[in-house]
């Protein structure tokens, strides 16, 4: 429970009570708002709860780099780089016009379910319908409701699936050292889908209607994807989903918090390696404003693991450390 007092304290409507001057008269304190009351519920329940496990999957590599954060825009290539490691996406096609880079909240929910349904089909073509949207209902959207507004789920949703279902992402990995000493590097560039139908509603164009609609993962996508998935917990992202920058800390976490433990040693992020890793697209001459939502966040991100996530907020950086309990055991995910 100290741990929520700690959070009460960082969340916007409480931020700066503490340091303000005692009030002359007595005034009523600000509402906690309703995100707020939700997340403190969900953390409350992975807690109580930590064997209620919903699964879901994200890919490895999609965690080492992450996607834009924000719409890139109009350039030809996007990239973002993890030590020897580059992640690259070149936006897709249709009918002679680009459609722009998937960015934000929506295409990492939406890679969760790609991954997640992979992994368990173990197929390449994957059923937009009843699956997708139950997925996106389970985390609050409304994938076939037209939502009334320019920012509804249906619009975006639509909008974000043809971005990301038609985009090439390369993986490059430079450095890399054989047994008999010779030096490397591997590069593999993949279509997300090699196929799709998507089926509109015409008499409401914003209306996302998935069934019918299918994709099929382009071949080294699928492999990619499934050679080593990291599990997660589909309670942590419903309490996360409004940030991208607390999903990508959350699957940072699992990813780094497993590795912790299995060697028995820390692993350190440098705040200069963290802020090339995650899609976000922060100024390098303002650190201090990367490191403060980075530590604002990883109060939240603690929470959503079952018994707090065990890291340190250091000067030079971010260590993880041994002995967090994981939502899935590796010896289960390595089941699944």
């Amino acid at each position: 429970m100290e741990q929520i007092g700690d959070l009460l304290k960082d969340l916007p409507e409480v931020k700066g009570l503490a340091a303000a001057s005692p009030p002359k008269r007595r005034k009523r304190l600000p509402k906690i708002t309703l995100q707020s009351d939700k997340f403190l519920d969900a953390a409350l329940a992975i807690e109580l709860e930590p064997d209620k496990v919903e699964r879901a999957y994200m890919a490895r590599q999609l965690v080492q780099c992450t996607l834009p954060h924000s719409n890139p825009g109009n350039v030809a290539l996007w990239t973002r780089r993890n030590g020897n490691y580059t992640l690259s996406i070149q936006p897709g096609s249709e009918d002679g016009r680009l459609l722009g880079y998937p960015y934000g909240v929506l295409p990492r929910l939406l890679l969760f379910w790609v991954v997640t349904e992979a992994v368990q089909t173990k197929k390449r073509r994957l059923e937009l319908g009843n699956s997708l949207s139950g997925f996106m209902r389970e985390l609050g959207l409304i994938p076939s409701s037209a939502g009334g507004g320019k920012r509804s789920d249906a619009k975006r949703l639509r909008e974000q699936m043809e971005r990301l279902f038609s985009c090439r992402i390369t993986f490059d990995v430079k450095g890399l050292v054989r047994g008999d000493g010779a030096v490397g590097k591997a590069h593999r560039s993949m279509e997300v889908t090699s196929e799709s139908e998507y089926w509109w509603n015409p008499r409401d164009p914003e209306q996302a209607a998935l069934w019918g609609s299918w994709i099929e993962l382009g071949e080294k996508f699928f492999e990619a994807i499934t050679e080593a998935p990291i599990p997660a917990d589909m309670r942590a992202l419903r309490a996360l989903k409004r940030s991208p920058l607390a999903l990508d800390l959350y699957t940072l976490s699992l990813h780094k918090a497993f590795i912790a433990s299995k060697h028995h040693q820390g692993q350190f992020l440098s705040w200069d390696n963290l802020l090339h890793q995650l899609g976000a697209e922060y100024d390098e001459d303002r650190m201090d404003n990367f490191k403060g939502k980075v530590k604002g966040m990883m109060r939240r991100v603690s929470m959503a693991f079952p018994a707090r996530l065990k890291y340190e907020l250091q000067k030079e950086g971010l260590t993880f450390l041994p002995g967090t309990r994981l939502p899935v055991p590796p010896q289960r995910a390595a089941l699944a």
